[in-house]
């Protein structure tokens, strides 16, 4: 095969690896870190000790509580206590909300939520996700209780639902979920695939290693980009601004193997690039030394007469 032939075909090859590079780590994060249970309530654990997602959780808990709460006074026709019983179901969300038994109880919700997540894509039937808050509606009921607030007794645990996906939703992210399956697999082996394919079939290796190196970090450094693009969008979908906090703590703990893996693309491709370069540097200096000197020009010799 001509050289010039060999070169184009290997940085198409390369150039097309290194495109794949960051829509397979995108892809393989998601398949394997984000669709793991495990994974992900070990990484949405520290959250539990964000003040920013506290406030969030205790902030629906105790809507669920007073809604339910005045709609047990409305059908009783009951009084309501003076003063309310806002500040102390408050008082108790937000203290509840910094024992271990709320952290318990997190990773307990987060577990529920992704398992019923993970359902309603795998199955074919269209129904809304949600989240039974009851435990920790329990937890607070309890604590009032043994504060002897009126009307604690009264308080519903048993159907305390806060919805995480509509129906219509889940209909679209199972699409998404499906080629992900087969994206998060068949991508990273088809990067690694084209990338062996160009080096090999370079006239240069060491350049086209270099260029693949290059690729790679190049690809790192865009999904990196991408990532801190796609928080800023997230958070300005989000209508209320006292929310935002508590938002961006949950995306920045969901992409934080994304973000990592984006970083290491980045060294590892430069790291690589550099050791090439500097490989091809010694190996001409070694060469130069190890050539002939040339032989000295001989000075013309004049006849004596």
């Amino acid at each position: 095969m001509p050289t010039r032939l060999r070169n184009a075909l290997s940085a198409a090859l390369i150039a097309l690896s290194c495109l794949l590079v960051p829509f397979g780590a995108l892809a393989a994060c998601v398949t394997y870190g984000l669709a793991d249970t495990g994974r992900y309530v070990t990484a949405m654990a520290p959250l539990a000790a964000d003040p920013a997602v506290q406030g969030a959780v205790a902030d629906s808990v105790e809507a669920g509580i007073l809604d339910e709460v005045d709609d047990r006074l409305e059908a009783s026709s009951a009084a309501p206590e003076p003063g309310g019983v806002r500040p102390f179901v408050d008082d108790a969300v937000r203290s509840f909300t910094r024992t271990e038994a709320f952290h318990t109880a997190w990773d307990a919700g987060n577990r529920a939520v992704h398992d019923a997540v993970l359902r309603a894509l795998r199955d074919d039937r269209e129904r809304a996700v949600t989240v039974d808050l009851a435990p920790i509606t329990a937890q607070v009921k309890r604590r009032l209780t043994d504060g002897h607030v009126l009307l604690a007794r009264r308080i519903p645990v048993e159907h305390t639902e806060v919805p995480v996906l509509p129906a219509d939703e889940v209909a679209r992210l199972r699409k998404g979920y499906d080629v992900l399956e087969v994206a998060g697999f068949w991508l990273p082996v088809s990067a690694a695939v084209l990338a062996a394919a160009g080096i090999a079939v370079a006239a240069c290796r060491r350049r086209a290693v270099t260029a693949t190196a290059l690729g790679t970090a190049l690809g790192g450094a865009f999904l990196a980009l991408a990532v801190a693009i796609g928080r800023r969008l997230t958070l300005a979908d989000i209508g209320e601004a006292a929310h935002r906090p508590a938002a961006g703590a949950i995306y920045d703990a969901l992409t934080q193997t994304l973000r990592t893996v984006s970083w290491l693309l980045v060294v590892l491709g430069l790291t690589v690039a550099l050791a090439c370069r500097l490989t091809e540097y010694l190996a001409r200096r070694r060469r130069a030394s190890a050539a002939p000197a040339a032989d000295p020009a001989q000075e013309p010799t004049r006849a004596r007469v």
